[in-house]
């Protein structure tokens, strides 16, 4: 079956309605029982619906053939099933594309789509508008926290991915987006209920489809919500860790004061149904002169020992202001060769979207500041003067 978007509608939410998008199949049968109908029966329109919207992509209650007219009326007059308004799209020279969605005045959270990463292609999802964490090296600590994003709303941003992606009606084959990472703006486990809602209604194999071995959480390293992010979501774990001892890492990633190194590896060892096929991921950002030894990589192999892990080099992006550089290239092959040796999978991973400030530890919305769109235009006029210079 073929579903053709009417995507002028998307940034038009009519207001007073309620946004059906992105809401759970439990949320749903909510909404349907307090428009009236028995359990029963809203639980069954539940799933219609859940179908519909997630798995066809529909924007219009019309589409819904396989359900009444006069049901389909209601809908639509007190429910909308539009997108969010999308402030800003960007698509940088290498096909990464971001997105600034905006879900309320001055809430923006951003999302970031990659080719060729994962099985075909990743998004990067954020699960907070804003960050507590103040991680020294990343874009996104400088933004104070605006609010948690809701499940509703972190699974939006898949959707608005799959429009421009062309991927309605889901399907298993010839994907574009097969991954997901939450490796956005905020801390996850600081938003854990609606992360696990957001899992839930990503991986519904009626709806989206993405399953749970192909979508990974990752933290700073919030210790008692660890082995709970597992039991909960069956997602893979990525660990935000960058240094090998407490005092850098104390400078580093700051929350490592309250969990630290100690305590962080406990939680990791209690992460339900670790193995070979079910490895942490280990996020380490290189920055030269503070981080990039060849002792701490030696270092990195005796902290991870037990734990299997693979490591994810990633050579620093830099952003407005920062007080760091990347390491040279040289010093990074050589830190990925003793991890190598010592049998630990140690991609370097190749920096995407610099030109949007789309890369890892780029993302920052200008909610309380400039907006986005504005700064776009500032720089594309800057680039002209400069070639008219």
């Amino acid at each position: 079956m073929t579903i053709t978007l009417d995507l002028s509608r998307r940034n038009n939410a009519v207001p007073g309605k309620e946004r059906l998008t992105g809401l759970s199949v439990p949320a749903l049968k909510a909404e349907l029982e307090a428009l009236g109908l028995e359990p029963k029966p809203a639980s069954m329109r539940a799933r219609q619906l859940r179908r519909w919207i997630h798995h066809f992509g529909v924007t219009d209650f019309a589409a819904m053939t396989d359900i009444a007219k006069d049901l389909r009326a209601q809908l639509a007059e007190k429910f909308e099933i539009d997108r969010p308004d999308i402030a800003d799209h960007q698509v940088s020279r290498d096909g990464t594309q971001k997105w600034l969605t905006r879900y309320a005045p001055g809430v923006e959270g951003e999302s970031v789509y990659i080719p060729d990463v994962g099985k075909a292609g990743a998004l990067c999802v954020s699960s907070q508008v804003g960050c507590t964490l103040n991680c020294t090296f990343c874009h996104t600590g400088t933004q104070a926290l605006v609010r948690n994003l809701t499940a509703q709303e972190i699974v939006q941003q898949v959707i608005i991915a799959r429009d421009a992606l062309a991927e309605w009606p889901s399907s298993n084959e010839d994907r574009r987006l097969t991954n997901i990472v939450f490796m956005g703006m905020g801390e996850p486990l600081y938003n854990l209920d609606n992360v696990a809602e957001a899992i839930d209604t990503i991986s519904d194999g009626d709806g989206i489809s993405i399953g749970r071995r192909r979508i990974t959480v990752s933290t700073a390293g919030v210790a008692p919500k660890i082995p709970e992010l597992g039991a909960r979501t069956g997602a893979m774990l990525a660990i935000s860790l960058h240094a090998t001892n407490d005092d850098l890492r104390n400078e580093l990633v700051p929350l490592n004061r309250k969990y630290d190194i100690k305590t962080l590896f406990e939680a990791i060892r209690a992460y339900p149904d670790l193995g070979n096929s079910k490895r942490v991921t280990f996020e380490y950002v290189m920055l030269k002169g503070v981080n990039d030894t060849l002792a701490e990589a030696r270092d990195l192999v005796k902290l991870l020992k037990g734990v299997p892990s693979k490591i994810n080099l990633i050579p620093f992006n830099p952003w407005p202001g920062s007080p760091y550089e990347c390491s040279d290239w040289e010093t990074i092959e050589a830190f990925a060769e003793v991890l190598n040796r010592a049998g630990y999978a140690s991609p370097i991973r190749t920096p995407r979207g610099r030109d949007i400030l789309a890369a890892c530890g780029q993302l920052r919305s200008e909610s309380v500041k400039v907006r986005a769109s504005e700064l776009r235009k500032q720089r594309l006029a800057a680039e002209g003067s400069e070639t008219q210079g």
